[in-house]
């Protein structure tokens, strides 16, 4: 959990589809309306993360690249 109460997952060095995978087990326990951040490191995940959560009706709140760390926040929607 961060400040935010949102609930992180650290996916450093976890190449895909692992990130989406793990993603996708994740919100499972986060409650609609809550976060999920991801912290990962593949350079792929720029181009998954948003396209699982436009498959699945979530909300990518923010996305940031910080040298090679690539931060997701998605917001259940359902």
């Amino acid at each position: 959990m961060n400040d935010q109460g949102d609930m992180v997952l650290d996916l450093r060095g976890v190449r895909c589809p692992q990130p989406v995978l793990r993603a996708k087990k994740a919100l499972r326990n986060v409650p609609v309306g809550g976060a999920l951040v991801l912290e990962c490191t593949d350079p792929l995940t720029v181009i998954d993360i948003p396209h699982f959560v436009n498959q699945t009706g979530h909300h990518l709140s923010d996305q940031s690249q910080h040298e090679r760390l690539y931060i997701f926040r998605i917001v259940k929607q359902r």
